[in-house]
């Protein structure tokens, strides 16, 4: 059995890498960071030209027919280059969405529009710094209007259309909840710029005063589509995780061989070099559980609910701690503004908390195996 990717695939990772690292280097973040811009026009333009929204998108809808292993290996490099674009929210998310229960009237008029690259979206379900439940949804649609409030969006204030979990009856059932389209230009949508470690990725509160939605997917099914929908996103956002992961690994060893103390590289002591092998094995076992989840998603096994939360969980950690330690490893001049050893940690902080906070996929990591070991 060959688990290896394809020549394709490769050569995709290699047409990729050579773009973002000619189109989209750290010192094109860092014109985002300190700009006024929100994200980089230029760089999405170009990713829309190449089709990389349309990776996965069937070719009878405009999109390239690819798998979402295809999607995983741009979803990596795109990690590594720290991409200010609205990739993650656009396609992992919002074309998913679409994707997954979306009717065929919906799929044709916006799926085509995604593959181009022309329009972007976005996911809105969280309400504040509660983890958002059927019980404590305040968001609710009534008549076909929407009316309350998310916060924060991600990209929510430079997308044109939003699936938004709304309640749409009393009580505390998951079938209360469903999922609906929103117009984010139109005059009933008030859109507010939140302030977030990474300026790069940007987030914003959305306020509905009822304005239109059209219902995606059965009523009721929004919360069972939710699940289904996080679990796909999991799995391409742990390769962006990954991608970046492997980045600031590189960037603290290229640091730790070159810089020398008391005439030797600061690579050859323990307490450097230790902790960077740490660094290594545990964005190996994150890769190993991304992988993993590649291999589900792509088959549409019923082990992706598992898989997805396992990527996830290992994904948010390494990157974290390779992020970390890339600026432990700098020393004094990782914690400055003018070493982009904060640019990592910036960006791993936000994508640790996109879908949910670590936590609480260890806690549906945990309830999932324990009842596929009780079936």
């Amino acid at each position: 059995m060959d688990f290896d990717f394809s020549p394709e695939q490769n050569l995709l990772r290699e047409q990729a890498r050579k773009f973002l690292q000619g189109q989209c280097d750290l010192k094109r973040v860092r014109r985002v960071l300190e700009g006024k811009a929100r994200w980089d026009r230029e760089v999405w333009a170009e990713i829309g030209r190449m089709g990389w929204c349309g990776t996965a998108i069937p070719e009878n809808y405009g999109g390239a027919g690819g798998s979402h292993v295809d999607l995983c290996v741009i979803a990596e490099e795109l990690g590594r280059s720290l991409a200010p674009v609205p990739f993650a929210s656009t396609v992992y998310l919002f074309a998913e969405a679409v994707m997954l229960a979306g009717s065929e009237a919906q799929k044709q008029k916006l799926l085509p529009k995604l593959a181009a690259g022309e329009l972007i979206g976005t996911v809105a379900v969280a309400e504040g710094p509660r983890a958002p439940t059927p019980r404590n949804l305040s968001v609710a649609a009534t008549g076909g209007k929407l009316s309350g409030e998310k916060l924060p969006v991600p990209d929510g204030d430079i997308a044109q259309l939003a699936v938004v979990l709304a309640r749409t009856a009393q009580g505390s059932d998951e079938r209360n909840a469903s999922l609906f389209l929103v117009d984010l230009k139109s005059a009933d949508v008030t859109a507010e710029t939140v302030d977030t470690v990474d300026p790069t990725r940007p987030h914003a509160r959305l306020a509905f005063d009822g304005a239109a939605a059209e219902p995606l997917g059965a009523t009721g099914e929004g919360w069972r589509l939710l699940q289904a929908l996080f679990d796909r996103a999991a799995v391409l956002m742990a390769f962006e995780q990954l991608g970046g992961a492997e980045a600031a690994l590189e960037m603290a060893r290229d640091y730790a061989l070159e810089r020398t103390a008391f005439g030797r590289p600061i690579g050859s002591f323990q307490a450097i070099k230790h902790k960077l092998a740490e660094v290594y094995i545990q964005n190996q076992l994150a890769r190993s559980n991304a992988y993993y989840g590649a291999w589900a998603l792509g088959t549409g096994a019923p082990e992706l609910s598992v898989a997805a939360a396992a990527a996830r969980v290992a994904a948010t950690e390494a990157f974290h701690q390779a992020s970390k330690e890339n600026i432990q490893t700098h020393g004094g001049m990782g914690f400055t503004w003018e070493f982009d050893c904060h640019l990592y940690y910036r960006r791993a902080k936000v994508l640790g908390l996109a879908l949910g906070s670590a936590k609480r996929w260890k806690d549906a990591l945990i309830s999932r195996l324990e009842a596929r070991n009780a079936a």
